[in-house]
């Protein structure tokens, strides 16, 4: 029984005894059948493994602060929380609602609003993007990427999949080397916020808007054909730009009124305002075994108005509002009773999406296929752990997040630190939550 109905039962309850008091009649209870028994609702499951993480984590200075929200099926959502937003003694301690940024899991929250497009008919999935932005249409390919920009005319035009997947041939200001990320930065190409202090030099030299973003990057070479490998890039923001001029709606208008608004995700944002700045974590950078500020909350750069929403590392969220976005993809696109996209939609979305003959490597080095923003597992893990279609990814300050439909289990870490290969956190986390629904599950 929820409380909102036994507040119901007992005011209903409250009013009948009142009611028989002035009406001079036996009491209420005297008459009434005993009631019967009713059902606990369903406790969150214990999970000593991941709490013992978070404690560890913590308390061995990996981290001044961490939250986990884990779901199994439709139980309530654990969510362990650990240490503080910020290494100062008096730092408000982290929770569900603590504020952090999340980088580049946004990508999976812009493949789902193209996903959406695509259901409403406004796009489809092998659509060149040229049917937006013409400039696409005489793209070239690089031929001696690490030396010079000249280039051959690309043979396949640039589409949605390929967007959703990393395999556009576009680059990536955060690993493309060589005259072509001279060229990314000339033109402002840096769909990225770390701090103040480098957005200043960035931010003139950026486009103020989705589409002049798009038209510049249509001017430069690519880094590969189309549709061949794959490639992590800045795909996901250019899609963002097509899901604009697709829909006719602004891209962050968008994503609020069809996916965080929808899902009563109330804690997630392009630009932070300053009433949350009290929730948000400070982010850090390791320089060799010391942790020091990059990017405090009072004076944080996602309190300021970015150049343009951006579509592949843009938000900052809660944990709780992460799970709920997971969860309606654990449901197939359905939450408490509200739809945002078909079955079909959210299968599709999830599936391996990737060109014939394109594989993706994962940090293993083991093959995986790619979905609408996120990576997805072909395989069962061995010895137990994510499922075969098994969909996620994660943030560069070291946040991550899956949904495993076969298993109905999903899954948000945050923590905010560079770089996030510090520390193992993601493989840690992913194993104590496995482990701790296994032993749940084995219990009488």
């Amino acid at each position: 029984m929820t409380n909102v109905k036994r507040a119901m039962l007992v005011s209903v309850a409250m009013a009948l005894v009142a009611c028989s008091a002035v009406d001079g009649a036996p009491p209420v209870q005297a008459q009434r059948q005993p009631a019967p028994a009713q059902a606990a609702p369903p406790a969150a499951p214990a999970m000593p493994a991941t709490s013992a993480l978070a404690e560890n984590y913590v308390s061995e200075k990996k981290v001044p602060g961490i939250v986990l929200a884990i779901g199994a099926g439709d139980m309530p959502t654990s969510f362990i929380s650990r240490g503080r937003i910020a290494v100062a003694a008096d730092a408000a301690a982290t929770n569900a609602d603590t504020l952090w940024r999340v980088y580049s899991m946004t990508k999976p929250i812009t493949g789902m609003a193209a996903m959406m497009l695509i259901e409403d008919g406004k796009l489809k999935l092998d659509q060149p993007i040229s049917d937006f932005f013409p400039g696409f249409k005489t793209m070239t390919v690089l031929t001696d990427p690490a030396n010079s920009l000249a280039s051959r005319p690309a043979t396949t035009p640039i589409t949605v999949r390929q967007l959703l997947t990393h395999t556009a041939g576009l680059g990536y200001s955060i690993s493309t080397k060589g005259p072509l990320l001279k060229e990314y930065e000339r033109l402002g190409l840096v769909p990225f916020a770390a701090n103040r202090q480098l957005e200043a030099a960035v931010k003139p030299l950026r486009p103020t808007s989705l589409r002049e973003f798009a038209e510049r990057t249509a001017t430069l070479p690519l880094i590969a054909e189309p549709g061949t490998v794959w490639s992590y890039s800045m795909s996901l923001d250019v899609l963002g730009a097509v899901i604009e001029a697709a829909s006719g709606v602004p891209f962050d208008r968008f994503v609020a009124t069809r996916i965080f608004q929808p899902l009563g995700m109330n804690s997630s944002y392009f630009t932070v305002p300053a009433s949350q700045v009290g929730r948000l974590a400070d982010n850090y950078i390791w320089a060799g075994d010391n942790l020091i500020p990059g990017d405090p909350a009072t004076a944080s750069v996602f309190l300021d108005q970015p150049s343009f929403a951006y579509g592949g590392a843009g938000l900052v969220m809660s944990a709780r509002d992460y799970d709920r976005f997971l969860h309606m993809l654990q449901n197939y696109g359905e939450l408490d009773g509200k739809r945002l996209m078909r079955r079909e939609t959210a299968m599709l979305a999830m599936s391996n999406l990737l060109p014939k003959g394109v594989t993706y490597k994962g940090g293993g080095g083991e093959a995986n296929g790619y979905g609408a923003g996120g990576v997805v597992t072909l395989a069962d893990t061995p010895g137990g752990g994510p499922a075969a279609g098994t969909y996620g990814w994660s943030g560069a300050a070291g946040t991550h997040g899956w949904v495993d439909p076969k298993n109905g289990v999903r899954g948000t870490v945050m923590v905010n630190y560079f770089p996030s290969e510090r520390w193992p956190l993601r493989t840690d986390a992913v194993r104590a939550v496995y482990t701790d629904l296994a032993a749940s599950r084995a219990r009488p």
